[in-house]
């Protein structure tokens, strides 16, 4: 049976070709998962894709609106240049903190001015991993729909709850729950392992070049460092300083 879609230049390619571009993903409400690892993690986190596109002749499990395609076709679609053999159209996730409803004693990361895609996804994994209750963005113009976010998370993205705020709201929100607020910074007033890490709190960290806002600062409860071997290095990688933050709350907990 033929492919529904077999010319690079068919107008479907093209509308996933623009969808690289965040406006287009931002006006249209959507964002794009490639590759059959992600997007069974999307199904399986009850996530349901407006359109999948799937090479010709895959045994790729599909739900809802399949559409498929010659592999030429879905690699130009492709925005690693090379189709893994699936990709889907889904609708953007909900980001508003104010539709968070968090359990008691929760742990939350903060990242301020997080702008690479990467690091945004491997915070996610990390958080999903540690158990965390939700990652907020803010201080920055992040694009949370990027592909590398889902990449970089594994899937950690359609599972952990994510939210886009601004400070005020967020500082809002942090006191209205009771959540201790706990900074991480080189120049923190104890270490991590001397902190006490249990009851509701949140995990502010910044960006590797230029580390925590002053307004943040301002409003913490704690500071903390993350003691290094040697000052070699200017600063772990966010996402290394919320898995050991993250699984030192873990540790005190359990």
């Amino acid at each position: 049976m033929p492919a529904d879609i077999t010319s690079p230049s068919n107008e479907r390619i093209k509308w996933l070709v623009r969808l690289r571009a965040r406006r287009h993903r931002d006006a249209e409400g959507v964002f794009v998962v490639e590759g059959e690892r992600l997007y069974t993690r999307a199904l399986a986190a009850g996530m349901t894709p407006e359109v999948t596109f799937v090479v010709s002749g895959s045994d790729i499990e599909t739900q809802g609106t399949t559409l498929t395609v010659v592999e030429a076709a879905l690699d130009r679609a492709s925005y690693r240049k090379r189709s893994e053999g699936v990709i889907a159209v889904f609708p953007q996730i909900e980001t508003r903190l104010s539709a968070w409803r968090p359990p008691g004693d929760a742990v939350f990361l903060v990242g301020e001015n997080i702008e690479k895609p990467g690091n945004l996804g491997a915070m996610l994994r990390t958080a999903a991993a540690a158990g965390a209750a939700g990652v907020v963005a803010t201080g920055g113009d992040i694009d949370v729909h990027n592909p590398n976010v889902a990449r970089a998370s594994t899937g950690a993205l359609f599972t952990v709850p994510l939210a886009m705020v601004d400070w005020d709201e967020l500082e809002q929100w942090l006191r209205s729950s009771s959540t201790r607020i706990i900074c991480a910074t080189p120049s923190g007033t104890t270490t991590l392992w001397e902190t006490d890490l249990t009851g509701q709190l949140a995990f502010v960290l910044g960006a590797e070049d230029e580390g925590i806002s002053e307004r943040a600062l301002a409003i913490a409860d704690t500071t903390v460092s993350i003691p290094q071997a040697a000052r070699l290095v200017d600063s772990l990688n966010v996402s290394v300083a919320a898995g050991i933050l993250l699984f030192e709350a873990r540790r005190q907990r359990t």
